[in-house]
């Protein structure tokens, strides 16, 4: 006859160790700790290892059923459960707190919008007086025609003939970056700012929204050599990544108010040379690389990289990385120990 024996999870760590632990958790990026603790101790790519990773890396990681805290001094939040006097994860994921608040964030979610989020999305329908925008998230975005700019950056109340010529703004299709204006109801986006709009001259790449970190600024420019013009990365909250040919001095007369009229909704992609196209499709190939890993995504990870296949003659000759190449890459510029095979 069988028998079947309930196993207890085994604790991510002691209980007696949970103010010591926690006081070396990743923090909220919005949120500032009202306690007397450390803050934790990032390394420069924003990975969360930093000092002492061999010993704390497995620690900010649990997956379900495992124990993360006591349940008498910290309160549950998304991702977690109590069970007596404990609080476990009901998903595989990284363990956050803000105060005594403690959530597990999953590593695979779908995207959850938020106010003041920098989204890239693609329109998927044109209703009346507004364009639904997939975003990666559990329901459509919203983008009302009282919330775009009109060609030239003119300042004036929509009218019924600019309903009628809302095809010609953005179709069916069309790539756009936007915020998030509210998330009541359904999430509402907004493309006011002169830097928000169409997307043209680029690739879209995917990645986990896990690896895109909520920051001061989204839009990112990696300057020669990389490409004669450099290369523009946008990258979207959600987990969208718009790789593309440099726009900075059309970003400059944006600020300074002179705006192409017909360039704002144009769907013809300008002339890009060769060189410009190989140094968008390197900077595509390691941000792919990257997120393989789970890396998470910035600017400063993204330059070194590039300067990495520079310096190893990856850049002039277009060479593609083999698997021995991408494993020194990775061992080399974020000090990971890859041992198995890509």
């Amino acid at each position: 006859m069988l028998q079947v024996i309930s196993v207890p999870p085994i604790p991510l760590f002691h209980a007696d160790d949970v103010t010591a632990e926690f006081s070396k958790t990743r923090h909220h990026p919005d949120v500032q700790d009202d306690l007397d603790s450390d803050m934790d101790v990032d390394d420069e790519y924003g990975t969360g290892l930093g000092v002492g990773s061999s010993s704390r890396a497995g620690k900010n990681i649990t997956s379900p059923g495992e124990v993360v805290t006591s349940a008498k001094e910290f309160m549950r939040g998304h991702g977690t459960y109590t069970e007596g006097d404990n609080v476990l994860s009901t998903v595989a994921g990284t363990i956050e707190r803000v105060n005594k608040l403690v959530s597990v964030r999953s590593v695979r979610q779908r995207y959850n919008p938020e106010k003041g989020d920098l989204v890239i999305g693609r329109v998927i329908e044109v209703v009346q007086q507004r364009w639904k925008v997939d975003t990666n998230a559990r329901q459509d975005a919203i983008l009302a025609l009282s919330s775009v700019n009109l060609p030239g950056g003119v300042q004036r109340r929509k009218v019924e003939t600019d309903a009628l010529k809302m095809r010609e703004f953005l179709a069916e299709g069309d790539l756009l970056v936007a915020e998030v204006q509210s998330v009541e109801n359904a999430p509402q986006l907004h493309t006011r700012s002169l830097r928000y709009g169409k997307l043209r001259n680029g690739l879209l790449l995917t990645v986990p929204p896990s690896l895109i970190r909520r920051l001061k600024s989204h839009f990112h420019t990696l300057p020669p050599p990389c490409g004669p013009l450099g290369v523009d990365v946008i990258m979207g909250v959600n987990g969208y990544i718009w790789v593309s040919v440099s726009v900075g001095e059309r970003n400059n007369a944006a600020v300074e108010g002179f705006v192409d009229a017909e360039g704002v909704y144009s769907d013809v992609n300008d002339d890009i040379s060769q060189s410009s196209r190989l140094a968008i499709s390197q900077v595509a190939n390691l941000i792919m690389l990257f997120a393989r890993y789970s890396i998470p995504l910035s600017d400063t990870l993204l330059s070194d990289a590039y300067a990495w296949c520079r310096d190893n003659g990856l850049t002039k000759s277009g060479q593609m990385m083999d698997k021995e190449m991408e494993k020194r890459c990775l061992t080399e510029i974020t000090g990971m120990d890859v041992r198995e095979e890509l």
